[in-house]
């Protein structure tokens, strides 16, 4: 009986301890990726290929299951696509020659290349990308939380992916009154997106005759419209010729959600608050670099941004850390298709300082947001850092077009699963060439 007592308890010891071991693992590799988002995906492919054998190998660090498309958000809340078409399981877009840790990051070393994790483990790296996106921050807004839990607030939001099949929804339920569009006072991914889906909600209301019903505002805090003036200008007049009231400057501060009222505040007077009561109300909720990054100032900016090299995307203090993506202090627009740009200048810099090279690839900001202004149009946006066009095609893309919206709808998220994620697709810069080519020999032909 006391040998088997013994033997049992050792066995228990035995267990505890390899578990202990198993939890506080540690780990190594030539590139550590944080996070597995659209640029952690398409940096782990890209680096996977070189890098194959531990410990010179790749590990991306990801505590979600699922991995989400997320441009296709605006169609999904317009009623156009399904939330099932814009999403995967991490473990098949993720490249199998790459090491999946299902965890999250809880601490930085920069000074001793380490990060440790929610698990108690320890990864050391040579080489880091921190590709860690954006987090959405509900909470900053009083009565947001609530408002969305409740069936019968008529609040809704397509950036959650918790909250994007409830939008379309809200959409049909609502037949008069004020239909409200909010713009956070803060960053925001896929900027062109609070405004797309006002344009498709605006058309479904007129297709079902409830138009002349429902007052449509779209409230942001913006002082423009858009930033690059061609598009702008463009969207005013899809608002103007619509009746889609737009006030700037106006940032949501408040939901009473029982009552069906927002408050609104003037940034430019924030004394001066108002409140609307509304039938429906779509918040774009506030967004910043996640939290742990901003607990870690030894690697970010004073906003609590990745900071690096806005064109080089070399961290500015650590010349082994990289950025990619809306987590980094780059001030380009966050869009998919900036980090499609921001992977091939990463990916040749990295490789360089890898080789003791000097890094000289440079990225100029280029960033495309296709704003779908109704089923079948689409404004093609494509600008750099400094707000210039960039355009690939020889077109105006300044007019809704539905060849825009075709690329948008179905040919973007093939691009996306089958070639981006797989490290072969880094931006349009090749096909812009090609067609200024073919422009350029067009108009000599016709001076001839």
């Amino acid at each position: 009986m006391m040998y088997s007592t013994l033997r049992s308890n050792l066995s228990l010891i035995s267990k505890a301890n390899f578990q202990q071991s198993v939890k506080h693992a540690h780990h190594a590799c030539k590139v550590l990726i944080i996070g597995g988002g659209t640029g952690g995906c398409t940096m782990a492919a890209k680096l996977s290929k070189k890098f194959q054998n531990a410990p010179d190998h790749v590990i991306v660090i990801e505590p979600q299951d699922i991995h989400y498309y997320q441009p296709l958000f605006t169609l999904v809340g317009g009623g156009i696509k399904s939330l099932k078409s814009s999403k995967k399981h991490m473990k098949d877009v993720l490249p199998q020659k790459a090491q999946w840790l299902k965890d999250s990051v809880t601490k930085f070393k920069p000074d001793e290349n380490i990060v440790m994790t929610s698990n108690g483990d320890t990864v050391e790296y040579q080489q880091m990308i921190v590709a860690m996106g954006l987090e959405l921050f509900w909470e900053q807004i009083p009565g947001l939380v609530d408002g969305l839990k409740n069936p019968k607030a008529q609040v809704c939001s397509i950036y959650g992916s918790d909250t994007v099949s409830g939008v379309f929804e809200k959409i049909k339920l609502t037949k008069e009154g004020t239909a409200i569009f909010t713009f956070p006072n803060s960053c925001v991914k896929c900027p062109g997106a609070p405004q797309k889906i006002a344009y498709l909600s605006e058309d479904y209301w007129r297709r079902k005759k409830l138009r002349d019903n429902i007052n449509i505002v779209y409230n942001t805090s913006l002082p423009v419209l858009f930033g690059v003036k061609k598009y702008a200008d463009a969207l005013w007049e899809v608002c103007n010729s619509r009746n889609i009231k737009v006030n700037c400057r106006t940032n949501l501060i408040e939901i009473r959600s029982d009552e069906r009222e927002a408050v609104f505040q003037n940034l430019d007077k924030p004394e001066i608050k108002h409140t609307i009561e509304y039938s429906f109300l779509h918040v774009t909720p506030p967004m910043g670099p996640p939290k742990v990054l901003q607990q870690h100032k030894i690697i970010t900016n004073e906003a609590g941004f990745l900071d690096v090299n806005p064109k080089t995307l070399q961290h500015n203090k650590y010349n082994n850390i990289y950025g990619i993506g809306d987590c980094t202090s780059t001030p380009n627009s966050k869009t998919m298709a900036a980090i499609a740009s921001q992977s091939k200048v990463l990916y040749k810099n990295l490789m360089d300082n890898c080789a003791g090279k000097e890094i000289k690839m440079a990225y100029n900001g280029y960033a495309s947001c296709p704003l779908v202004t109704a089923p079948g149009k689409c404004i093609l946006a494509e600008f750099d850092y400094n707000l210039q066009p960039c355009e690939t095609f020889p077109v105006n893309q300044g007019k809704e077009m539905y060849f825009t919206y075709f690329l948008k709808k179905h040919f973007f998220p093939l691009l996306y699963w089958n070639f981006m994620l797989k490290g072969n697709w880094s931006g349009p810069e090749m096909l812009r060439k090609i067609f200024s080519i073919i422009k350029k020999k067009d108009a000599e032909v016709v001076k001839n």
